[in-house]
């Protein structure tokens, strides 16, 4: 049963968010800030009445995305795997499960210490160099010359995705040899996408940084970028698979998510992309108009709330226990995000190939017993953080307000702090702060990574974000993963981490996120996917 008390605490703030859209930016993880745009600011407010439709050349489909998505020559990748420059040596398929790229094969030892790779054939670079054993190894020799290298996507840690690598070798012109310390029986999972990009040879500097635009292999190559203004894709002739269906796709940055909608509602571009491209209160406004369409698939990203598990109240775990089983996540997804994205009790995101779905308590009464034997019946006073840097994506000041009400049933009173990006980790890093709205997103197919950064006594995220958890019996585990080669005996491992998490909450995890795009339907092949879109496959309608 819903309290009565909460479900009219957020009704009141949901009917406040659907009315008050056009007042409120919504929030996420990763976004550039709005005022860091360069656009003119004509571009910024669309006139319905001038601005030139997006059809007005037929040669160029104009979409928009909330953030730049090609950060430049100093990022990890240049741009996001999502414009569908350059590709990795594997992707993920729709069960999540490693899937062939640029490597259509391969092969590990029985010793688990030795993986061999063969690459797909006649594949160019987009400044005409071929892909071979020699072009993987330049890449592999950069991922160990800069790791980690940071990105607003994901970090490139040849470590953490190549744990004890100590060669590769060529093979052949086409196949290469990765030899290891120790067995390595789900290699595979953790080069997944971001973990194995490859471009040109040529492509790089002494630093490891870029030289000019990325080279490459996908089926669209970057002509020309604005920092923070606009990429503009060109269809790859070169290129070895099917070809993109339109000749040049122009991605501008409006990190405004009204000023998308007035965008998309004039004409000036015919869709959205990325992540939070259209908040759900928005999208749902947009559908009473049936010039346009919406697409939802299930994403990577995850929403936490991270408690500071270094100071009181919330290094006790009756406190965390009594937060977690208060929020009635069904609620919030229903009220506040119209029902996109999916409420979990899971740190391991759906999209993983290992995740185990788990109950989701909620008992206000248990939880309020549990608050009082941890706060021995007193107030305290506690901040609730949130960055700006993602405000055009998620309801995350209402999400915050509500919480803010629903606390104070647990006598915690909240101050809700808003911090830019810097000032929002720095908190983080120093314990300065007692909950924080926060995202992540699943950096690979195993889980070993998320799970180390998170739950690991030592893990990096553990450590940033002052989780303050230890657990001698995750450590165990967690080494015993590293080091068994059947898959069978690591998923047991897995399904045993995902439930001490799921039971000790070193976070609090509400609910895994939806890709959610909008679009006009002169578009058509235009879809969402579980990181992206179905770019190459967007062409003008008939």
């Amino acid at each position: 049963m819903l309290h009565t008390n909460n479900r009219l605490k957020i009704q009141t703030i949901g009917f406040w968010l659907l009315s008050l859209c056009l007042v409120f930016t919504l929030i996420g993880c990763g976004a550039a800030p709005q005022q860091a745009t360069t656009e003119p600011a004509a571009t910024q407010k669309t006139n319905e009445s001038t601005a030139e439709p997006a059809s007005a050349n037929p040669d160029e489909v104009i979409l928009a995305a909330p953030r730049d998505l090609a950060p430049g020559p100093q990022d990890a990748y240049y741009t996001s795997t999502i414009l569908y420059v350059w590709e990795p040596l594997l992707t993920a398929g729709e069960d999540g499960e490693p899937a062939p790229k640029l490597a259509k094969s391969w092969k590990m030892s029985d010793d688990g210490k030795e993986w061999t790779f063969t690459l797909q054939e006649n594949v160019l670079f987009h400044d005409g160099e071929k892909l071979n054993a020699d072009a993987v190894i330049t890449n592999f020799n950069r991922y160990q010359q800069v790791s980690p290298k940071s990105s607003p996507f994901y970090t490139l840690d040849s470590k953490k995705s190549y744990p004890g690598l100590k060669e590769i070798v060529k093979v052949d012109d086409l196949s290469f040899k990765l030899t290891f310390e120790q067995p390595q029986p789900t290699l595979l999972y953790s080069m997944v996408s971001f973990s194995s990009p490859i471009y040109s040879p040529k492509n790089f500097d002494e630093k490891g940084d870029f030289n000019g635009l990325p080279q490459g292999t996908g089926p669209f190559k970057l002509a020309a970028h604005e920092k923070d203004q606009y990429a503009l894709l060109e269809a790859f002739d070169g290129y070895y698979g099917e070809k993109a269906k339109t000749k040049k796709i122009r991605v501008r940055v409006i990190p405004d998510p009204d000023t998308r909608l007035s965008a998309l509602k004039s004409g000036e571009i015919m869709g959205v992309m990325d992540l939070g491209a259209i908040p759900p209160s928005l999208a749902k406004e947009l559908l009473k108009d049936d010039r346009f369409e919406i697409s939802t698939a299930k994403s990577t990203i995850s929403h936490y709330l991270h408690p500071n598990g270094k100071k009181p109240p919330f290094d006790n775990p009756k406190m965390r226990k009594a937060v977690s089983i208060l929020i009635d996540r069904e609620q919030l997804v229903q009220e506040l995000y119209l029902g996109y994205p999916t409420a979990t009790a899971n740190l391991l995101n759906v999209t993983s190939p290992f995740y185990k779905d788990f109950p989701i308590a909620h008992n206000t009464e248990e939880a309020k017993k549990l608050a009082t034997e941890a706060l021995g019946g007193k107030r305290e006073k506690v901040d609730l953080i949130v960055p700006t840097y993602g405000l055009n994506r998620y309801p995350y000041k209402a999400q915050a307000e509500w919480l803010q009400a629903i606390l104070a049933e647990l006598n915690l009173d909240v101050e809700i702090r808003i911090l830019d990006g810097a000032a929002f980790k720095d908190a983080q890093a120093k314990g300065d702060y007692n909950l924080a709205l926060a995202t992540q997103g699943l950096p690979s197919a195993d889980p070993y990574t998320i799970f180390t950064n998170y739950i690991a006594s030592d893990g990096s995220s553990n450590k940033s974000y002052s989780l303050g958890y230890k657990s001698e019996r995750v450590d165990a585990l967690l080494e015993q993963a590293k080091n068994t080669l059947s898959m069978d005996e690591r998923r047991k491992i897995y399904d045993e981490l995902q439930a001490i998490s799921v039971e000790e909450l070193p976070t609090i995890p509400l609910f895994n996120d939806a890709s959610l795009i909008a679009y006009n339907k002169q578009i058509k092949g235009y879809q969402a996917t579980i990181y992206g879109t179905t770019l190459p496959q967007l062409e003008w309608a008939k």
